[in-house]
């Protein structure tokens, strides 16, 4: 199963998420499921610090775990990079209910 935590600051705004797991809907290399939320996860990751050139904290751990979280207060700009990453999980997770979870946490992290 794949595990996708979003985090959200006191404001609503989006301020980090993590993806670990596998779908094991198929095998490596051969996941559509895991392409997909790596796809995504990534795109968030790299357009929030190569475009906006935000200062975040991340890992990207040899499994494909990725973790992420800005250094400062997320803007409009992050918000909507953040924001398209979650309604393309949500879309995944929506298909694939056995093989994707996804949790809001509200609080800081």
């Amino acid at each position: 199963m794949i595990r996708i935590e979003i985090y959200y600051e006191n404001g609503g705004k989006i301020s980090g998420f993590r993806a670990s797991g596998h779908s094991g809907t198929a095998e490596k290399g051969h996941d559509i499921v895991c392409a997909g939320v790596s796809a995504l996860s990534q795109a968030a990751l790299l357009g929030i610090g190569r475009h906006l050139h935000r200062e975040m904290d991340y890992d990207v751990d040899p499994s494909g775990d990725l973790r992420m979280k800005l250094s400062g207060e997320p803007d409009d700009l992050t918000q909507a990079i953040f924001e398209t990453m979650r309604l393309g999980f949500v879309e995944i997770a929506k298909s694939y209910p056995n093989a994707v979870s996804l949790k809001e946490s509200r609080t800081a992290r």
